[in-house]
């Protein structure tokens, strides 16, 4: 899959260590929040990370652990990532 980044995105993915593969995964597998502000959060549920599991099997999930935390914030109209980050605190991500 071929995912754009804005300059910003990239240099957050390179700072942070997150692959690429990783937004590319969260696009494919992550369940999606509208910010209210143009933009798609998208981050792994349970039900994603099962998902996942089931097309990729349980060792490349457990290669993806550490990346588990991660989230992408992708723009609504042309779908270009914004940002990737992780979170630290385990804030959970609140769905209307």
């Amino acid at each position: 899959m071929l995912t754009n980044f804005t300059n910003h995105a990239a240099l957050r993915l390179q700072q942070r260590g997150i692959p690429s593969v990783v937004s590319d995964l969260l696009i494919a597998y992550g369940d999606e929040k509208f910010d209210g502000h143009g933009g798609v959060i998208r981050y792994f549920s349970a039900i994603g990370l099962q998902e996942l599991t089931s097309d990729l099997g349980n060792e490349s999930t457990k290669l993806m652990d550490k990346y588990r935390n991660c989230y992408l914030v992708q723009a609504n109209d042309d779908g270009v990532v914004i940002t990737v980050a992780k979170r630290h605190n385990k804030k959970h991500i609140w769905r209307n």
